[in-house]
């Protein structure tokens, strides 16, 4: 199992931020382009518990693997977590928290996932995917100082 901790401070105000978060249309803008991303469902413009969305992600270990996520346990205006259902991680548990700070929010990630194949899947980990995951969220940083500032 490994851990991604991601915490980013905006120049808005947490409603803003989670209005923002709640739509999962707007992946698409804080997913890098090297991932080829595509959202293949049709998901409403806010999110609710048990809804499930499918992506296609271009990902270097794995190619163009379909993604299923559900969208869990959420806290409005507060938290969500969004769970592989189906796709290239043997788990993958995302969440997502916004806490405000005076006029600014705090944005935190936090990532529990493992990989399939053993010890290659440790291999491809040191290898390729914990960078892909790093490069993921300061490209995810650096588009939220630009949608935020």
């Amino acid at each position: 199992m490994y851990e991604i901790k991601s915490e980013t401070v905006v120049n808005a105000p947490v409603n803003e931020v989670w209005e923002f978060l709640q739509n999962p249309q707007n992946l698409n803008e804080i997913t890098p382009p090297f991932l080829s991303f595509t959202i293949l469902s049709k998901p409403p413009s806010v999110m609710y518990n048990g809804l499930t969305i499918s992506y296609l992600v271009g990902l270097p270990v794995f190619g163009k693997q379909k993604w299923l996520t559900e969208i869990k346990h959420i806290r409005e205006g507060i938290s969500f977590v969004d769970e592989q259902r189906i796709g290239p991680y043997k788990l993958w548990y995302h969440y997502h928290e916004v806490e405000a700070h005076g006029s600014q929010t705090i944005i935190r990630d936090h990532i529990t996932y493992a990989l399939p194949f053993g010890i290659l899947g440790t291999i491809a980990h040191f290898l390729v995917v914990r960078g892909m995951l790093q490069r993921i969220f300061a490209f995810r940083e650096q588009k939220f100082q630009e949608l935020f500032s």
